[in-house]
């Protein structure tokens, strides 16, 4: 356990003490204690900023579309290899569901601009054959659905993992008694299945809360180009923007704080919620 251990003390609460930056107007030569002191400055000034507001409606409006159609189809899918009775075929479409998580997003945003773009695939189908064009990729009102569509393509078939390990633990003499007293599948579904994989479900729902507002960065950064920052912009590459190319570390980094502070506070209350309706949740 020691290599994992040492990674998440150096890399993550280590990196704790760097959102200090956060309060002070940071100076990379004076360095991170020699930088001025500014107090909220950098927060008050990212709370009356419009961009700011604009990239978080856009990352909840991401977030919030992702954890509607995105979260249940690794569920769908689970249940549907669980339901294969041929462990050759289950081993083959899972290799297959599996495949596409391995691919980085340059690769991904490419195949979908290959595809769906104004000189893509589609379109060159649609004008051979005398048809309407519409240029997905650079259209606005698509983005966001576009989006999800790349998540769901890329992340829904490792989704299953844990959902696939649940199922295996569900009894099947339960499913058998159900069975004789006349449940179809349905019935089963609704009466053995979901009250056996809930708690699981419910813990990657928390999770998931936790980080809603990190909607991918490399796959926003890649594509805002094409329908500008107007919709492309989300709070992961308005932090990029201000820190790394404005060079204002200390605005960017109370950015980025304010998001950590609002996936935590999800989490908590999430886990409350749990508790209340008689779920185990992330911890007691």
């Amino acid at each position: 356990m020691v290599p994992g251990v040492a990674y998440f003390l150096v890399f993550h609460y280590g990196a704790f003490v760097g959102n200090v930056v956060a309060f002070k107007e940071y100076d990379p030569f004076a360095g991170l204690w020699g930088s001025p002191w500014v107090g909220f400055g950098n927060f008050s000034r990212m709370f009356g900023d419009p961009d700011f507001w604009h990239a978080t409606w856009n990352t909840l409006y991401i977030a919030v579309l992702q954890l509607v159609f995105y979260f249940p189809v690794p569920l769908a899918i689970a249940l549907l290899l669980h339901s294969l009775t041929s462990d050759l075929l289950r081993r083959f479409v899972q290799s297959v569901v599996y495949l596409p998580h391995f691919l980085s997003w340059v690769i991904v945003v490419a195949l979908f601009q290959q595809v769906l773009s104004d000189t893509g695939l589609l379109n060159s189908f649609l004008g051979d054959s005398g048809l309407h064009t519409v240029d997905i990729i650079g259209n606005p009102d698509a983005y966001r659905p576009l989006v999800v569509a790349e998540v769901i393509w890329k992340d829904a078939g490792w989704g299953t993992i844990i959902f696939l390990a649940a199922l295996m633990q569900v009894d099947e003499q339960q499913y058998e008694a159900a069975a004789i007293d006349g449940a179809g599948p349905w019935r089963r579904f609704w009466h053995v299945t979901l009250p056996s994989i809930r708690p699981i479900v419910v813990l990657l729902l928390i999770m998931r809360l936790g980080d809603i507002l990190s909607v991918g960065f490399e796959q926003m950064l890649l594509q805002r180009p094409s329908v500008g920052p107007e919709v492309g912009e989300v709070l992961d590459t308005f932090v990029y923007w201000q820190g790394i190319i404005g060079g204002d570390i200390g605005y960017a980094t109370a950015a980025g704080l304010f998001k950590g502070l609002v996936g935590a506070l999800l989490v908590f209350v999430a886990n409350r919620i749990a508790h209340q309706l008689g779920e185990q949740g992330v911890y007691k």
